[in-house]
């Protein structure tokens, strides 16, 4: 089974403030997060693709978090993750691997997988259910707000499509734009499964 999840922020207290998480300190934060990830993440075949800012702790801390948390880990790179990916005593063999950005297949479907939302992605002209674009850094803020506004303007708007066979429309479709924050509040810090995260993002 694969999963998803962005902006961690384990062990960042100030995140936890500014993001409102309903937690007295980031030890507790950092525990409940934990709980979540290993409730829902039961194998040890299960993959876990991290969006970005996993934590702010050094290498050593870091390995001691992986090695806590449960399944196969794959980390997009964010913002806050070069602090320990340049720890030397990072241990980076606990992930299968670390890179800014990927794409993959989740049952039949493309996943462009990146911290940042790419607002024209690989794939966004094959069908509005067949490419998905999976984000995170942007929390539940102002920039947020922005997306989503630019992502239901695009849905909106209808184009004619002359490579399309004719239907009903006349070759007149509206913009595939799905893209989803995978913000772990947005989950209740549990990793999802790609349906999960579409149904969440009502796409």
């Amino acid at each position: 089974m694969k999963y998803y999840i962005a902006d961690c922020h384990f062990g960042h207290d100030k995140v936890r403030i500014l993001d409102g998480r309903k937690f007295e300190d980031s030890v507790q934060m950092d525990e409940a997060m934990i709980t979540a990830w290993n409730e829902t993440v039961q194998k040890k075949k299960d993959e876990v693709f991290i969006l970005g800012d996993l934590a702010l702790y050094k290498g050593e801390q870091v390995n001691e978090l992986l090695s806590r948390l449960n399944g196969k880990k794959y980390l997009i790179t964010g913002n806050h993750d070069s602090r320990f990916i340049r720890d030397k005593k990072f241990d980076s063999s606990l992930f299968e691997w670390i890179k800014p950005y990927a794409e993959i297949k989740d049952n039949g479907r493309k996943v462009v997988l990146c911290h940042y939302p790419i607002i024209c992605y690989n794939g966004q002209y094959h069908g509005k259910k067949s490419v998905y674009m999976l984000y995170g850094h942007v929390h539940n803020s102002k920039d947020y707000e922005n997306v989503s506004m630019f992502v239901k303007q695009s849905r909106e708007t209808v184009i004619e499509d002359c490579n399309m066979p004719e239907n009903k429309e006349g070759r007149i479709r509206s913009l595939s734009c799905n893209l989803i924050n995978c913000f772990t509040v947005f989950s209740d810090y549990h990793p999802l499964t790609l349906d999960e995260w579409i149904s969440k993002a009502e796409i």
